[in-house]
């Protein structure tokens, strides 16, 4: 390995000799796509890490978090439409990065994977083995799971099932939903991927043997729940259901991809997406789907009681809150959801 030495007679010599001995190794390659993926690329910038290029996707109508930062801080850019292009897979090779890190990407072909000498690495927003999928963040809350975490692994051919760095446990508030954990998962992302990079260099030097010790098995033996990407279709509330799984559905799916329901008003059925509840669990004789509307409140009655909208989006109108949509609304009798 090749030093770069500071030349410098002053008494902080050796803390520079250290400095550019990180920015030399290793040379990293980040691949990432959304506002979740620059969290842990920060980081990495912030602590002077040696980021030699940044893979993302190609442009769609606007560019992505991502190309965004790569532009700002004028660190090499690659956007591939094909990942096995023969061009692309060529420009990496010269750049010849000895670890790649992937936060929020598509799966990687073993040719590209299999590269860096000390592999490849990836944050996957759950307790892996458990929520292997495309859509963690937002399943643990529809299931009603109170912990969740970040698992770093590496990554192999079988998706999400590599052996497993690091992991982070985190703890999933009652009324919290899946925007807000996506929040609170991003202020530790970057702060993982850091502690599994200084795991990797120093497990580098031991015996194999010792390699095997020192890494977590992703257990496909443990029961686990898959997490897959979630269709508009899987949106849809089914109000017969409990009242707990209606409020976990609906806060498992806010803001993004939203929970939505068919709303009856002034004679006509809108599609109408709910974003934050309150849940009332209260004995009645009503039937489910009623919609109840006061000067401040839209109360629907489900199984157990009522479900509390506070902030609602009508079709072919913006986000609003509850009272707002009240006010614009002529006639709020006879209304009800399917």
């Amino acid at each position: 390995m090749n030093l770069f030495f500071t030349k410098t007679q002053d008494k902080n010599s050796e803390f520079k000799l250290q400095i550019n001995y990180m920015k030399k190794f290793p040379k990293i390659i980040f691949i990432g796509s959304d506002k979740f993926s620059v969290s842990s690329l920060k980081e990495l910038y912030i602590k002077k890490y040696n980021i030699v290029g940044i893979i993302t996707n190609p442009d769609n109508k606007k560019y992505n978090p991502v190309k965004i930062y790569s532009l700002e801080k004028k660190i090499t850019l690659l956007q591939p439409k094909k990942l096995l292009d023969p061009i692309f897979i060529k420009k990496i090779k010269i750049i010849n990065a000895d670890l790649y890190i992937v936060v929020s990407f598509k799966f990687l072909p073993k040719k590209i994977w299999n590269l860096p000498k000390l592999g490849t690495i990836n944050l996957h927003p759950s307790l892996l083995p458990k929520y292997r999928g495309a859509a963690p963040i937002n399943w643990v809350i529809i299931n009603g799971e109170n912990r969740t975490g970040l698992t770093v692994f590496f990554v192999e051919e079988k998706i999400d099932c590599g052996k497993i760095i690091l992991q982070k446990e985190i703890k999933i508030e009652d009324n919290e939903t899946a925007g807000e954990l996506q929040e609170k998962l991003q202020y530790y992302s970057g702060s993982i991927i850091i502690s599994s990079i200084n795991k990797i260099l120093k497990n580098k030097n031991f015996s194999n043997e010792r390699k095997k010790m020192y890494y977590i098995k992703n257990d496909d033996k443990i029961h686990t729940k898959n997490a897959p990407k979630i269709y508009t279709k899987d949106c849809r509330i089914k109000w017969s259901l409990s009242i707990d799984t209606i409020y976990n559905k609906i806060r498992g799916l806010s803001p993004s991809p939203s929970a939505w329901t068919l709303l009856y008003l002034n004679k006509k059925f809108y599609r109408f997406k709910i974003f934050f509840v309150k849940k009332e669990k209260k004995i009645h004789n009503y039937s489910i789907g009623l919609v109840f509307i006061n000067l401040y409140n839209m109360f629907i009655s489900v199984k157990e009681g009522f479900i509390n909208i506070l902030e609602c989006q009508i079709e072919g109108k913006k986000k609003m809150n509850i009272k707002k949509f009240i006010n614009g609304i002529k006639i709020k009798k006879n209304l009800f959801v399917k």
